[in-house]
């Protein structure tokens, strides 16, 4: 019979259906590998569904957009000669409805369409109403639109200068997900309706989009490349059916690789749980052990037959963790609702299901690699004496595979990461918090033991426990440490981010935000909101809309990758010129222009994109802005106060540049508070292009949006949490045995179940004052850098609550700690001191 024959006999009697002993290795690789299927499979999914629906989602199999203007005969016979082309227009506005009680307003995305819309897909109707040709006074409205203003099939609306029939609420646009975020609910009319309105005019902030579907097999690439070379200067922006919704794409993207790092964290603190549980399970097969040895059995062949019992039931754990995984992707869409921006339909998906096993496995033989390999290197008198778990491991024999798993698993980690320096440092953070917690764990056993002597009884005791041979000190300091760590990184989270919302935000916003206000009208809009409102405070800012094409000696349109911080060269951008230092900004390089320049045309660029392009004084930036493209010098470079909520710009002109262009204003309101609705009541008869945004509503949209992500985030850290209890489960685990001796001699020489428990209470205690400051500091350290790198947010978080919260966290951990107390002292005396 061959070694492995004999081992997986040998193997096999020993295991059963309960596991014992086994559980924590079961329940650890389970937790982990299905949070990473979990995570994966649901990001896979929703990038797919995104992917699969791509031309509904867009519109056609090619967009082309521009603000501001509407294709010109020559562009719009190139795009026909491609296939079907349909036009529609968007731009902000407000939807006006006459009640007995007076007007009532709401912000909306106003969306004219021609005959030809939608090209793929279909819009659907709520109660079942039949989407059919739109006249020039019908609309179909949002849902939320009609809640708001209580509209029904049939009522009166208006939008700007012209009133409309509700003709049906939307139930589903196909096109919506392409449309990105908007400051409110859509509302559609036809091309014809759009007209009527009046809020088409020159200057005014819109956009048109042309999508075409295709009259025969094109490559829809090819067709974007051959329409920008063929009008270069034209400002079009361009996408195609396999990027319908790219912005979405790349936040899922994102957030999904973020949520995955997480959840390899946890499996890597699980892994060690994994380790804790193997290392508990040998030393309580250490008689069998020797017993096997005495009869003949090699080192090989005991290694073998442990491998293969921590392998049947690794494979458990991991194929359970990826059935959960996969199967909680439909209840997290159904959970979820109309939080996610698809609702994939469900399928196996068997990358992330491969990755995590993958993950698993190398966790796995990572953290159980040394034990396996002491359990066959110690002697058989040495395993009856009670050496296994405290035995000088031969490195060289054991550093192999242990390095080879922690290597796959970082290849893994890079080899399928969006950005693998990002995720580099992130696993580095790990992995040194780690090496941290381990080195005080040392440090707590080495200062144990060369501190002196105390005179309390109990008190002696518990910093003997730290030190004396085969304590778990450092395996206790870590697995502590986590748990501290984790709660006080998600306390400072969600307080920070609670804080941001709550109180930063809506103290730095304005009340109202107001759009395409004529400049020939500044003077009357200004007095309206003065006699209505004497303590009003308006502030107004040319506005325009163009896109960035070149920098330097730069093309935009010959970049493979836009650089991370470079979003200014996605798409349009807000223009503004200024003759002073615009409010909120502050010059870092540079100098402003004087008033009255009338120079070369000049700008002024935010500095951190500035350094995203590698920009200096002096340096061009070339830009179209009304299908005309110009060119500027760099002047200065400003750092922006984004926080302020009003209008920051990253490119800020001098007047000469392109204040000749056809452009209106836009206007923020200061108000008291409860002053908005009498504020656009006087305004909107008066003004009935402008579209007015009450601030609040916005926010609103914000909140939610940060407010799930915070949650995703959270529940990913807890089950990091899970797997450092875990962690602390195992620890306790492993010193089971000798927490058993100890307990017997004690309650032996006269102990009493309390003095026992207080003992070991104190000895929890020790190691969590001695961890608290660090777990604080490490806790806030990684907080803060989600708060401020990842959501952009100032570090604003409650320091009562997080205290609180540690406070907690310390409860908690030492409750686990006695739990596992509690269970060694039913252990009969006579019983135990005849096992040990």
């Amino acid at each position: 019979m061959s070694d492995w024959a004999l081992a997986w006999r040998l193997a096999r009697r020993e295991l059963n259906l309960r596991f014992r002993g086994l559980r924590l290795l079961l329940a650890c690789l389970f937790l982990g590998v299905g949070a990473l299927a979990a995570i994966g499979s649901l990001t896979q999914a929703i990038t797919g569904e995104l992917s699969a629906r791509g031309q509904a989602i867009l519109g056609g199999d090619v967009q082309f957009d521009v603000s501001q203007r509407l294709a010109d005969p020559a562009e719009r016979a190139a795009m026909e000669r491609q296939g079907t082309v349909s036009e529609t227009v968007r731009m902000q506005a407000n939807a006006i409805r006459d009640t007995p009680q007076g007007p009532r307003s709401a912000p909306i995305e106003l969306k004219g369409v021609d005959a030809a819309y939608p090209l793929y897909g279909s819009l659907a109707l709520a109660n079942g109403d039949r989407a059919g040709a739109l006249g020039a006074d019908g609309a179909w409205i949002g849902k939320a639109l009609a809640e708001r203003l209580a509209l029904r099939r049939g009522d009166a609306i208006r939008f700007g200068e012209a009133r409309f029939v509700v003709a049906g609420v939307i139930a589903d646009e196909p096109d919506r997900l392409g449309e990105g975020f908007t400051l409110g609910p859509v509302a559609i009319v036809s091309m014809a309706g759009l007209d009527r309105t009046g809020l088409v005019q020159p200057g005014s902030l819109y956009e048109s989009k042309y999508r075409i579907r295709f009259d025969g097999g094109r490559d829809p690439d090819t067709v974007v490349e051959r329409f920008e070379a063929a009008f270069p200067d034209g400002g079009w922006n361009s996408r195609t059916r396999d990027r319908g919704a790219p912005g979405t794409d790349r936040f899922i993207g994102r957030m999904g690789e973020f949520l995955m790092l997480v959840g390899l964290s946890a499996l890597v603190i699980a892994g060690i749980g994994v380790g804790n549980g193997v290392s508990s399970y040998l030393a309580a097969r250490r008689r069998s052990i020797a017993a096997l040895k005495i009869l003949g059995a090699t080192s090989g062949v005991i290694a073998r037959i442990y491998l293969l019992q921590v392998a049947v039931v690794a494979a458990i754990g991991i194929v359970g963790g990826l059935i959960v995984g996969a199967l909680a992707v439909p209840a997290i869409v159904a959970l979820a609702g109309d939080v996610l921006p698809v609702a994939p339909s469900f399928a196996l998906q068997p990358l992330p299901l491969l990755l995590a096993a993958a993950y698993g496995v190398l966790i796995a033989l990572a953290f159980t690699a040394a034990p396996l390999i002491e359990a066959g290197q110690v002697p058989a008198a040495g395993l009856l004496r009670g050496a296994l778990g405290s035995a000088a491991i031969s490195w060289r024999r054991t550093a192999p595979p242990v390095l080879a798993a922690f290597a796959g698993v970082i290849a893994l980690a890079l080899g399928t990461a969006q950005r693998p320096l990002l995720s580099g440092g992130f696993l580095l953070a790990v992995a040194a918090t780690l090496a941290v917690l381990a080195g005080l764990g040392w440090l707590v056993r080495t200062l144990a033991a060369a501190a002196p002597r105390s005179r309390r009884p109990l008190l002696r005791l518990a910093i003997a426990a730290l030190h004396r041979p085969g304590a778990r000190t450092v395996t206790l300091v870590v697995a502590l440490g986590l748990g501290l760590t984790l709660f006080v990184l998600l306390a400072g989270i969600r307080t920070s981010i609670d804080a941001n919302i709550e109180r930063t935000v809506p103290q730095r916003a304005p009340s109202l935000i107001a759009l395409d206000v004529p400049p020939d009208r500044e003077a009357e809009f200004r007095g309206i909101i003065a006699a209505t409102e004497p303590r009003g405070v308006v502030k107004t800012v040319p506005t325009l809309r163009g896109t960035i094409t070149g920098y330097g000696t730069t093309r935009v349109a010959d970049l493979e990758d836009i650089p991370d911080d470079a979003w200014a060269l996605r798409g349009e951008r807000g223009l503004t010129y200024s003759a002073a230092l615009p409010e909120g900004s502050t010059l870092t390089r540079g100098q402003w222009w004087p008033p009255g320049y009338a120079g070369p045309p000049l700008v002024s660029l935010d500095e951190r994109l500035g350094e995203a392009l590698d920009l200096k004084l002096g340096d061009p930036i070339a830009f179209t802005l009304l299908g005309v493209e110009r060119t500027a010098r760099i002047a200065s470079f400003r750092r922006i106060d984004w926080d302020t909520l009003g209008f920051n710009f990253v490119m800020v002109f001098s007047p000469n540049a392109i204040a000749d262009a056809p452009h209106n204003l836009a206007a923020t309101v200061e108000l008291p508070p409860n002053r908005e609705g009498a504020v656009m009541a006087a305004l909107l008869p008066r003004f009935p292009s402008v579209s007015v945004i009450e601030v609040q509503g916005v926010l609103g949209q914000v909140r939610t949006v940060v407010e799930q992500m915070a949650t995703a985030i959270t529940a990913a850290a807890s089950v990091a949490i899970l797997a450092g209890i875990a962690v602390l489960v195992g620890a306790i685990a492993a010193a089971r045995e000798a927490r058993t001796y100890d307990g017997v001699i004690l309650r032996t020489l006269g102990a009493t179940r309390g003095q026992v428990l207080t003992a070991q209470a104190i000895e929890y205690a020790l190691l969590s004052m001695a961890l608290a400051l660090l777990a604080l500091a490490i806790g806030l350290g990684g907080g803060w850098y989600v708060v401020t790198q990842i959501f952009e947010f100032e570090w604003l978080p409650d320091y009562r609550a997080v205290a609180v919260t540690l406070a907690l966290g310390m409860a908690v951990t030492m409750g686990f700690g006695l739990a596992g107390a509690w269970s060694i002292l039913g252990v009969r005396p006579s019983r135990a001191l005849r096992e040990l």
